[in-house]
């Protein structure tokens, strides 16, 4: 009686090898899914094997990558379920999709949503005629590829960390909102590990010494509040936000120091901090201004603001990119410098994070390491 056949079931993820020319072998994943084949290179190397500490070695990298390969094949029978389970909505195109999410954000109030239609253009240059039903975890991963490697500007030039941060944040408040208005049963990202997600490079706080706070005293502005304002901020390290939506009603004297409650503008967390004298010392004089009337009133707004910022920083002989916020990096950088701990900078500052506040420590170790080299240099 002749035997049953059986019949083997194939892998959709199979590991692969690259023979390289110095001997080492480079493995990749060869993904096979409804017909359509791609490979992931894991960056993975099996070596020659020369010794025992090589055999070793690439007896661990070898496991490394049957992890991998079992990742990715868990990832597709999920990807697959979960497709079982999508809505008819699912087959929508997704720059439709982010026609209608661009639309529910803008009725309910928010703003600058020309992003999107960026956003748009890339992801039809990227997959032209994707829909919904097609953006799982290899679409997303491959996007972000996308951004970083391959799409130009129509200058012809690559785009910025920061912009593909921006662009990929907004992708992923799009997919959010598909999950909960039942297009999509779960959002791909979510399953993106740190080191695939776009991250925002660490920003340059660009601050000012003690030596150049002087300069900028002694120098003429041509906006008296501006000046003010500006110098205020150095000293108590209010964002912009928050000096424009000052009124006398906020300050309070409390024996000899006076204080001021705010809720910020851009945490909408309360916050009750001491001014120092000098920091009072650049308030305008109130007058008979009204309680509800705002200290710095008239306050030049938008860029006319920072380019007055700029002209008088270059009248006062510096090179630095001055804007408005350089008031509170100073006054961050200020307060390390003399001795303050991170903790408290933090909570002067009104951070939800002391994490936010130990780029500041960063730039004072900077000055530590400067100063010390200094040494090196008297003795060269």
């Amino acid at each position: 009686m002749a035997r049953p056949r059986t019949t083997k079931l194939k892998e959709p993820v199979r590991m692969r090898f690259k023979k390289l020319a110095n001997g080492s072998k480079s493995i990749y994943l060869d993904i096979y899914v409804d017909g359509k084949r791609s490979y992931e290179y894991l960056k993975l190397y099996i070596l020659p094997e020369l010794n025992a500490n090589i055999k070793e070695q690439n007896r661990t990298t070898m496991a490394a990558a049957e992890k991998i390969k079992s990742q990715r094949i868990i990832q597709l029978t999920e990807d697959k379920a979960s497709l079982r389970h999508v809505s008819k909505r699912a087959g929508i195109l997704v720059s439709n999709w982010l026609d209608t999410y661009k639309e529910d954000r803008e009725k309910n109030g928010a703003r600058g949503m020309k992003i999107v239609r960026t956003l748009k253009r890339i992801l039809e240059l990227y997959r032209k005629g994707a829909r919904m039903k097609d953006v799982n975890k290899e679409f997303v991963l491959g996007f972000t590829d996308f951004m970083r490697n391959d799409y130009r500007t129509p200058q012809g030039k690559p785009i910025a960390a920061f912009t593909q941060r921006s662009y990929f944040g907004i992708f992923n408040s799009a997919l959010n909102a598909a999950v909960q208005a039942d297009v999509i049963p779960d959002n791909p990202v979510n399953r993106l590990t740190p080191q695939e997600r776009i991250k925002a490079p660490e920003s340059k706080r660009e601050y000012l010494s003690i030596d150049e706070i002087r300069t900028l005293i002694a120098t003429e502005c041509s906006h008296e509040i501006v000046k003010r304002a500006f110098m205020f901020s150095c000293y108590c390290g209010l964002r912009l936000s928050d000096v424009y939506a000052l009124k006398w009603k906020d300050l309070v004297r409390d024996g000899d120091i006076w204080r001021v409650g705010i809720v910020m503008k851009k945490t909408a967390t309360p916050n009750y901090l001491p001014l120092s004298k000098q920091a009072t010392a650049w308030m305008p004089e109130r007058g008979d201004a009204a309680d509800s009337d705002n200290v710095f009133a008239r306050l030049p707004k938008g860029q006319y603001l920072n380019d007055l910022i700029k002209a008088w920083a270059k009248k006062a002989g510096l090179s630095k990119h001055v804007t408005f916020h350089t008031s509170r990096h100073t006054f961050a950088t200020m307060l390390l410098t003399l001795g303050a701990d991170l903790y408290t900078v933090s909570k002067l500052l009104g951070h939800a994070n002391v994490k936010t506040t130990q780029i500041y420590g960063k730039i004072v170790d900077q000055k530590k390491d400067d100063a010390v080299s200094r040494i090196d240099k008297a003795f060269e």
